[in-house]
This record gives structure tokens, C-alpha cells and sequence, in this order.
């Protein structure tokens, strides 16, 4: 895939500069799933319930996740896919709400995700100049503006459990420029399989966190607007 030109990465410049954010004031867009309105599931097998467990980590605890409220198909897991991205490559398939990780010999590690509602979704390469744990949060000005829970945090909201980058960022770039794109965790895995964000990809803390050990920085990120390879 290729960079999007110079002209058009400008242009969406003022979308990115609200990435990362989910409130009032942004596009109304039906998600895939009603983010305010938890669906009930039924429980999945004690393997993901394990997997999904409370966790102890940096000083932090995540807790376990109400899996009943977690679509089971948005649930990590090794799949089948194919694709001629080197092994490595994260795609970011939009449409399906799924990200992959390449694995080489046609697989790849499938993670449920949130996206971008209509608006702020976006597609192109990046790649991952910086990782953090337990990231801080800087609300852009426009949210600021509009939002007094966001101008508290002015200076920046320090990372933990009410943090809404959740467990884990990865910082997206474009050569040398920040999109202001991230891959991060979330407070609410409710919202897996939805349109909330304003651009940027959230995933289930437990599964950031499984994706955070396993990317280094440099890693190329694809996102899609339409599937890549069939996931079996």
C-alpha cells in the first residue's frame, strides 16, 4: 500500500488533532455494536476467561474483563490469513473491526478492536516509532474547548486504570511526522467491534498488552479499508 501523498496527509491534519478521544461533538455514526449498551454474550470457555483474567502489572491492576459483554468473535486469537505482507506487519482491517498480526505461513494472531467513527476513521501506512506503558493522555485543545473533564487534564492525564489510552500506546508516525494515531488499550472493552474512537485503533487491555510484547518499534502498520486476505 501506499503512503498517502503529502496533500492529503495535511488535509486530514485537523482530524488527526482530535485522535484518540471519544465524546460529545464528534459524527454521529450507527456503530457495529451500541458502545453505551452492553450486550450480554454467553460466558466463553475457561481458556478465555484466563486469558482475559485480572492482571498485576507496573504498579497497576487491569481487571478481568466481563467477557458476557464482549462479543466472542472480537476475542484474540491465532487465525488463518493470508496476505503478501511480510511476517511482522500489523493490519489494521477497519471494515471488520479485526487487527492482524502477520505470522508468516499464511497466519496470523487476530485481535478484536475499536475504530474510528465516520469522519475520523483513516487508512494508510505507518509504522511505530514509539511504544509506552501505562501511557499519559493529552486532550487536544478542541476538546478542551468543549469539554471541562478534558481541560482538567490540560497538561496531561498520568497513565492507570481510568486512563483512556489504556495499558499500552503505540505511536504511529509517517517518516518523521506524528499522526497523532495510536494503537492503544481501553478502559471500556465494551466498546470492541464499535465505532468510537475518533481514529484511532483501542483494543482490550489484556490484548494491547499481549500485542505490546510482541511488536517492536519499527514495525510497518497497514490499515485497510477493505479485507486483505480471509480469515478463517
Amino acid at each position: 500500500m501506499n503512503l498517502p501523498s503529502r496533500r492529503a496527509f495535511l488535509a486530514a491534519l485537523p482530524l488527526a488533532l482530535a485522535a484518540c478521544v471519544s465524546g460529545p461533538g464528534l459524527p454521529a455514526m450507527p456503530p457495529l455494536i451500541d458502545p453505551t449498551k452492553p450486550k450480554r454474550y454467553p460466558r466463553p470457555s475457561a481458556e478465555y476467561v484466563a486469558m482475559y483474567g485480572e492482571m498485576h502489572d507496573g504498579g497497576f491492576v487491569v481487571p478481568a474483563v466481563d467477557l458476557t459483554q464482549v462479543n466472542p468473535a472480537f476475542l484474540r486469537r491465532e487465525v488463518d490469513y493470508a496476505t503478501e505482507e511480510p511476517a511482522g506487519t500489523i493490519i489494521v482491517d477497519t471494515p471488520a473491526r479485526y487487527l492482524y498480526l502477520v505470522l508468516g505461513d499464511g497466519r496470523a494472531m487476530r485481535y478484536g478492536i475499536g475504530v474510528g467513527r465516520e469522519g475520523f476513521a483513516w487508512a494508510g501506512s505507518a509504522v511505530i516509532r514509539r511504544k509506552a506503558k501505562w501511557p499519559s493522555w493529552h486532550p487536544p485543545v478542541e476538546m478542551q474547548a468543549r469539554d471541562p473533564k478534558a481541560r482538567k487534564w490540560a497538561r496531561g492525564m498520568p497513565g492507570g486504570p481510568d486512563n483512556p489510552l489504556g495499558a499500552r500506546a503505540h505511536y504511529l508516525y509517517q517518516g518523521k511526522v506524528d499522526t497523532l494515531y495510536r494503537i492503544h488499550g481501553t478502559v471500556e472493552p465494551w466498546t470492541i467491534g464499535s465505532n468510537v474512537s475518533s481514529g484511532c485503533i483501542r483494543l482490550i487491555n489484556q490484548d494491547v498488552i499481549d500485542l505490546y510484547e510482541r511488536v517492536p518499534v519499527g514495525t510497518v502498520v497497514k490499515v485497510i479499508e477493505r479485507p486483505a486476505g480471509p480469515a478463517v
